[in-house]
């Protein structure tokens, strides 16, 4: 069967889409191009944004350059920096949102915490805490789910005894206590990845004393974010072309170096390696500061931290790098294993998110009855980031295996809508009413993934939130152009297509 097969009915499909983030808003707007309006998007939250409405830290920029992260139908001539402050990215997503007419198909405060298939339906409930009056009700019944519900949006809590204890403020960094003072303030920080880098970097100026508790050094990339002068900005505004000319070349810069270093590419890493080891040999001044900020893994293994300012903030005299391990957490601060306590007003919990959750904790059954945690209880696998096997006519943006170490998360949204509109066109020609991988193909996919992720970095031997409970990594191992070929038109093959009249309806 091709991608036109059907055609002639042209069903209008009921769909709901789970998250208003950067990829809800996306979809949004190619359902809106394809002539489909009945659809509903759920947020969990009051506001659409996903991971930059949640993330509102001191410091907080984008780790990608601001024209290669953004829509390709929306290039943005105004961005004031080579790499976006968050709270920038946020008004885009919602300039964007208004522009496309996208809020008026949100639903707010409405967290589904259920969705199960029967009938040829998915059957939706929304959480009571999430302000839904019907908690624990049916509220939507609908032909297809897109997930949307991003990666980096469960935060992660250190075991660390004590914290309770604490008499000052603590929180989280995507739980950003904005009503806490830094100002003439000890605050502690947990954690040295990216977030703790870029927070370091904005308030050690400001603060009376800054301890940085650190677990792993860091590999720190080189690189300046100079502002965009008005002449740039004007040449943006006046010439179009010039923005996706640079989109362009960034993209096919990033995934002939840094893209193919990660997966093998042994040339590649060693510039990347080279780069960062001279940062540090040329910034850090004090031999012992500069042993203990040498990492003793491979360069990408984590995910590589983009910063020009933070080995000149973790040297200032009032900041402090404790890499004695953390013992717990009393009234008046942290006591580390040494036994000395460091005293502190507020403490900062940069300890990242759990990148393998996806939709969960929603519960999503599938056909049959059949449960996704029992599915995923060994690996978070799907096939090609998409479709899961039993779970027809859901498919998932950003899912197990999505680039997302290697490359724009908004180009790799874009090329997963487009194939999901793909099939989504195909049920509505009516001669399809479910749509969900085979078995044995996601099979098959998810073992070459296994094989090809061998090479990868990712295995190298260091703890990183890209690897699951069993340590395996939910990232990408092929080429950019790989992903790209894979992501132009689904094979039908590898896919159980199932009649109206086979199902019954």
């Amino acid at each position: 069967m091709d991608l036109d097969a059907g055609a002639k009915t042209n069903r209008s499909p009921r769909i709901a889409v789970i998250g208003a983030g950067m990829s809800g808003i996306l979809t949004a707007i190619k359902l809106q191009e394809a002539g489909i309006t009945d659809f509903t998007v759920y947020e969990k939250a009051d506001r659409l944004g996903g991971t930059w409405r949640e993330n509102t830290y001191p410091g907080l920029s984008c780790d990608v350059p601001s024209h290669m992260y953004r829509y390709s139908f929306e290039p943005n001539p105004e961005w004031s920096h080579r790499f976006s402050p968050g709270a920038e990215i946020q008004a885009y997503f919602e300039a964007v949102a208004k522009k496309y007419n996208v809020e008026s198909f949100i639903k707010f405060n409405s967290e589904i915490t259920r969705a199960a298939y029967r009938d040829g339906k998915w059957h939706l409930e929304i959480g009571a805490e999430s302000g839904g009056e019907s908690g624990g009700e049916t509220v939507d019944v609908v032909d297809i789910i897109i997930s949307a519900a991003g990666v980096l949006h469960h935060p992660v809590y250190p075991d660390i005894a004590g914290l309770d204890d604490f008499a000052g403020t603590v929180f989280h960094s995507a739980r950003w206590n904005h009503d806490a003072p830094l100002d003439g303030k000890r605050i502690g920080i947990v954690g040295t990845g990216s977030t703790a880098v870029q927070i370091t970097a904005d308030i050690v100026s400001r603060v009376a004393h800054l301890s940085l508790f650190q677990r792993t050094a860091q590999w720190i990339f080189p690189q300046e974010n100079p502002a965009f002068s008005e002449d740039e900005k004007n040449l943006f505004r006046s010439q179009p072309q010039a923005m996706d000319d640079l989109h362009a070349s960034l993209t096919r810069l990033f995934a002939d170096t840094f893209g193919q270093a990660v997966i093998g590419d042994k040339e590649q890493m060693k510039r990347v390696e080279d780069a960062c080891l001279a940062n540090l040999e040329d910034n850090v001044r004090d031999p012992d500061l500069k042993a203990r900020l040498t990492p003793d893994y491979q360069a990408a293994c984590k995910r590589l931290i983009v910063s020009d300012g933070f080995y000149e903030a973790i040297q200032q005299p009032n900041a402090e790098l404790v890499t004695t391990p953390i013992d717990r957490v009393e009234a008046g601060g942290v006591r580390t294993r040494d036994g000395r306590l460091h005293e502190l007003d507020v403490l900062v919990l940069a300890t990242g998110f759990d990148g393998h959750s996806f939709m969960r904790p929603m519960d999503l059954i599938g056909k049959g009855g059949v449960d996704l945690k029992d599915v995923w209880a060994e690996a978070t696998q799907a096939h090609r980031s998409i479709s899961i096997p039993g779970f027809p006519n859901f498919f998932m943006l950003v899912g197990p295996n999505s680039p997302i170490g290697n490359f724009s998360l908004i180009d790799i949204s874009e090329r997963q809508v487009g194939y999901i509109m793909q099939l989504i066109e195909l049920w509505r020609g009516g001669a399809v009413n479910e749509i969900a991988a085979k078995q044995d193909a996601a099979d098959r996919f998810n073992a070459a993934l296994k094989e090809a992720m061998k090479d990868t970095v990712w295995v190298t031997g260091c703890q990183s939130w890209y690897l699951d409970k069993n340590g395996n990594p939910a990232m990408w191992p092929f080429s950019f152009d790989r992903f790209c070929d894979d992501m132009a038109a689904p094979d039908l093959e590898e896919y159980e297509l199932v009649s109206q009249s086979s199902s019954g309806l």
